[in-house]
């Protein structure tokens, strides 16, 4: 198949690792964003569209939009909608429409360029057209294409799904768990993810402990309430040293991560993330706080689960415990191997749609 993938941007890398699991599976596969994630992962075709995330942008969403999709936090909210909708402001419709006005000339030219009406499949990754009405994703599906709509977080969380995109969906798909309490019948598949790509774990012999904790945004992690628990605990042991990943290039923050003895994801109702993967994939154990139902669904799963409450208690049993890190680093990495291979998240993908050969391509270079 031809499949093409369209995102606002490549969150945590999951479309371009979407892109290379495909292309491992012998299908060509593509990769449009709307901008360039400024943690450096690779992109494919990236539009660097302007008035996407700039100030401007920014002052105009704190003016325009309702307060609650800019809230952006660790805890479980009440749905405004099962799912929840997309429903602009007379204002806010106004300005996106201006600004798609500025879009469509490069839109056009590049889909043009890479002959998007010849692809088979098309995955909205992250449910967000080019346009807010759908126009691009309509005409795709007069041409026969099948569509998929797959959720990546915040993008149901706060802003709701986009209803001119994903009513035309023939699959409506996430990888963030607690979405299926947002969404009634959602598919839930796992991260895709690529252990092999990550870096070798470090140890350095200089008789420090390291516990890292990575945020992209501090409230969606509970970051506050991590480092008050990792303080409180470095002065007891105070061969802890806190290893506070933030507002690096992707490669910069593996590189820390793989001299990490414990890593910490996050507290709150959302579940574990690609951090977390990271970390497991390198033989690190990880705390972090479970969605809701997870653990029940998944009882074999390797993480320290964690609440606000019995944080401390939890990641001192880790430091004390030298051996129960090591066991718990090598379950979390089959764990990863055996869940989150990315090539069977693609193949589930697949076979929901009744589409795809499943086969491998180990001659990809990929």
């Amino acid at each position: 198949m031809r499949i093409l993938h369209i995102a606002p941007q490549n969150v945590a890398g999951v479309p371009i690792t979407f892109v290379r699991a495909e292309r491992q599976l012998g299908h060509e596969s593509r990769l449009i964003t709307l901008y360039r994630d400024p943690r450096g992962y690779e992109e494919d075709i990236c539009l660097e569209l302007p008035l996407f995330d700039s100030g401007v942008v920014r002052l105009a969403k704190r003016l325009f939009a309702p307060p609650e999709r800019l809230d952006v936090s660790c805890d479980a909210r009440q749905p405004r909608g099962r799912p929840p909708v997309w429903e602009p402001r007379f204002a806010e419709r106004l300005l996106l429409r201006l600004r798609e006005g500025i879009w469509k000339s490069k839109v056009e030219r590049t889909l043009t360029e890479i002959d998007a009406d010849s692809f088979d499949l098309i995955q909205y990754d992250g449910g967000l057209d080019f346009f807010r009405d759908g126009r691009v994703a309509r005409r795709f599906k007069s041409l026969g294409k099948r569509i998929v709509c797959c959720y990546t977080g915040s993008d149901l969380r706060t802003r709701g799904v986009i209803a001119a995109v994903d009513g035309l969906a023939d699959l409506r798909a996430t990888v963030e768990y607690d979405h299926k309490r947002l969404y009634p019948g959602i598919m839930h598949v796992f991260f895709p993810f690529e252990p092999e790509r990550m870096p070798a774990r470090r140890r350095l012999d200089d008789g420090k402990l390291r516990i890292g904790h990575a945020p992209s945004v501090r409230r969606a992690k509970g970051t506050a309430r991590i480092l008050q628990a990792l303080r409180t605990l470095r002065e007891r042991y105070p061969q802890l040293e806190i290893v506070l990943i933030e507002g690096l290039p992707h490669a910069r923050a593996l590189e820390l991560k793989s001299l990490c003895d414990i890593f910490v994801d996050q507290i709150g109702d959302l579940g574990y993330g690609i951090n977390s993967l990271e970390a497991l994939a390198m033989g690190i154990p990880v705390a972090t706080s479970l969605a809701p139902g997870f653990a029940e669904e998944y009882a074999d799963h390797p993480f320290v689960a964690v609440t606000a409450e019995n944080l401390e208690s939890q990641l001192e049993r880790l430091i004390l415990d030298a051996d129960l890190r090591a066991a718990l680093g090598a379950k979390g990495k089959e764990w990863v191997r055996q869940y989150h291979d990315a090539r069977q998240v693609v193949r589930r993908l697949h076979a929901a749609l009744g589409v795809g050969n499943g086969l491998v391509r180990h001659d990809s270079g990929l």
